[in-house]
């Protein structure tokens, strides 16, 4: 594992390049195509969602560790909230590098594993991962889970956010013409799950759910853009995709896929904690 020191972040301030900002947009995972167009909130619940998830997480006070904080927009906003320390683990190093910027000599960064982080057991009071999990297998899923278990202390919470179906009891073709769809849309082979079943991974994770609460999948509508990124945001995006005729094209893909499936897709969070 590699810890990013503050003295890593660039003097000039220049952002560090995107993850797959080397790839073609056409091949490239579906929400670094959406950073690429200027999003910054990349969550499936928005960003009202992630701050419910966060309040209830409690992270003033707490030792933190977020796992692949992509963007690093809810690593500045767990900052924010006055946490004893932040620690990152992202196994990208362009995020890596990225977060850091962000944070600064506020907390540490690290490139690592999400499911194999090095850090000590009992270590942690508050761990956070939000839109990661779903891009994992099943066993991966599991495998992040245990691994967040390990490194809470008893008491400690783990808080996911991620992409949700509905109902519960979805028909299983509908489930498995989703997840092809989506696949093809976004180039990563996301699995997302229903709420029960979130609820499932993290119990059989040996943690007891105490709070879970849904919200639209509205990623690429307007009025969560505006709510989310603000008018500046919204133009900024706007620009990005009608100047940018093969952004435009894998955008408008997405969108038409979100479109299709927006009865069936929800953002979903949960907040566990570690028995006593």
């Amino acid at each position: 594992m590699t810890e990013l020191p503050p003295a890593a972040v660039p003097a000039d301030s220049s952002e560090p390049p995107l993850p797959y900002a080397d790839r073609p947009v056409a091949t490239a995972p579906g929400h670094w195509v959406l950073a690429r167009a200027g999003k910054r909130v990349l969550r499936p619940g928005g960003a009202a969602l992630s701050a419910a998830m966060l309040g209830h997480a409690r992270l003033a006070g707490a030792d933190v560790v977020e796992l692949a904080p992509g963007l690093g927009r809810t690593a500045a906003e767990a900052i924010a909230a006055s946490p004893a320390s932040y620690t990152a683990v992202d196994r990208d190093p362009d995020a890596a590098r990225r977060v850091a910027a962000v944070v600064g000599d506020r907390g540490t960064v690290r490139q690592g594993e999400a499911a194999s982080t090095g850090l000590p057991d009992a270590s942690a009071d508050v761990v956070i991962g939000e839109a990661m999990l779903s891009m994992q297998s099943d066993k991966a899923k599991a495998a992040i889970a245990a691994e967040a278990a390990r490194m809470l202390r008893p008491g400690g919470r783990y808080a996911i956010h991620e992409l949700g179906v509905v109902p519960d009891d979805i028909d299983d073709a509908r489930y498995t013409e989703l997840r092809k769809d989506l696949a093809r849309a976004i180039h990563v082979n996301a699995r997302p799950m229903t709420a029960a079943a979130w609820r499932q991974l993290l119990e059989s994770a040996g943690l007891v759910v105490e709070w879970v609460d849904t919200a639209p999948m509205a990623l690429l509508k307007l009025s969560r853009n505006l709510r989310d990124e603000g008018l500046g945001g919204c133009a900024r995006i706007a620009r990005n995709v009608l100047t940018d005729a093969e952004l435009r094209r894998r955008v408008m893909l997405m969108r038409r896929t979100f479109k299709r499936y927006e009865q069936d897709m929800v953002g979903v969070a949960l907040v566990a904690h570690k028995p006593e």
